[in-house]
């Protein structure tokens, strides 16, 4: 565990800088795959890019020191992070859409699924990170602890007690032994993240300042380490076996492969294989693949003029009027429907991304 007494951190305090510096930027997005789109004073924006897609995040200065982040991204494939370790470096992350995977140094991997919060520290050092759904859409904080520290003493000091919380504190119990802090939404979580997506643009500077004040109160009240989730650490063998069971499936759609037969191909024992798929992808094999199916077969119904039994059997339905029923309990409509309305607006799709 990595403490501080009081006399360090006077001394950490006693050269801070109060500069406006770019956590994200320097920690974060790491290699010529990050761009400045647009660099401002009060919001900067970085493009991501590589062959598995493109992520957008959006930069707001909250206090010296602390930075509130919009996570756009529509890759599987993430960025690497910085290798040197940083104690005072925080991060806390909340998914709001699609599925988180964050590999690190030692080879263990966890995942983030929607409503789900992280908080970690950057001596718990990240080698890569990956989007299972081919879509991740959240919030990080970046938070310089010393640089924050010092500014959240003063407003403490100038607005009154119990505005302080301490977030040497804070680091130390919830990312004890270097490790990632994970829960599942809380109504209180819920509700801080919830509001910060809907944050009025004409009050954002305000409004973030009060939100991230609120969730690190939340944070440092001790009572929430015990609300922490124990999620198992899946190693990278496993994690790269699933992702080729995976990729077997969807390159196999139109046949109908039973679980048995799936671990029998890939010597992966039944009750792991499951497991493990639900870990990675945050439901089982047989949900997955029915929602992949539905998917494709709106892609196809928008984007060819295959006619409805020919787009049920690509898909592995044999009989027409069954993909026709669960087409209509995913999307709504029936595939004749949805060929007819979204042909017609040109809309991409009803259904979440892959």
């Amino acid at each position: 565990m990595i403490e501080y007494n009081s006399q360090e951190k006077q001394d950490s305090l006693s050269h801070v800088r109060f500069a406006d510096e770019e956590l994200i930027k320097t920690q974060v997005l790491q290699g010529e795959a990050a761009q400045t789109i647009i660099q401002g004073k009060n919001c900067s924006v970085y493009k991501m890019e590589n062959e598995t897609g493109e992520g957008v995040i959006t930069r707001y200065p909250v206090f010296p020191g602390i930075e509130l982040l919009y996570d756009d991204i529509h890759m599987s494939c993430g960025v690497a992070h910085r290798e040197d370790p940083r104690a005072d470096l925080l991060e806390i992350n909340h998914c709001r859409l699609g599925r988180f995977e964050c590999e690190f140094s030692d080879g263990s991997a966890v995942y983030l699924g929607e409503g789900d919060l992280a908080v970690n520290v950057m001596t718990n050092r990240t080698r890569e990170t990956w989007f299972p759904l081919s879509h991740y859409h959240g919030i990080t904080i970046a938070v310089d602890i010393p640089v924050a520290d010092r500014v959240l003493r003063q407003v403490s000091e100038a607005l009154g007690e119990g505005l302080y919380c301490d977030l040497f504190a804070m680091r130390d119990r919830l990312c004890a032994c270097d490790s990632c802090f994970i829960m599942r939404a809380t109504e209180s979580i819920q509700h801080i993240f919830s509001e910060l997506y809907h944050a009025p643009e004409d009050l954002r500077a305000g409004y973030f300042k009060l939100k991230v004040m609120e969730l690190f109160l939340f944070l440092g009240s001790p009572e929430i380490t015990a609300r922490g989730e124990e999620r198992p650490y899946v190693d990278r063998t496993q994690v790269e076996q699933i992702k080729s069971v995976r990729q077997y499936l969807v390159e196999h759609l139109d046949r109908r492969i039973t679980l048995q037969a799936l671990s029998q191909t890939f010597s992966f024992p039944l009750t792991s294989m499951k497991k493990c798929f639900k870990e990675v992808y945050g439901t089982t094999i047989n949900a997955y693949l029915q929602s992949y199916r539905i998917h494709t077969a709106a892609g196809l119904l928008r984007e060819t003029k295959l006619d409805v039994t020919e787009i049920a059997s690509k898909v592995g339905y044999q009989n027409a009027s069954k993909f026709s029923e669960v087409f209509r309990q995913y999307t709504g409509h029936t595939p004749t429907e949805y060929r007819k309305t979204f042909c017609l607006i040109g809309a991409d799709s009803v259904l979440r991304e892959w």
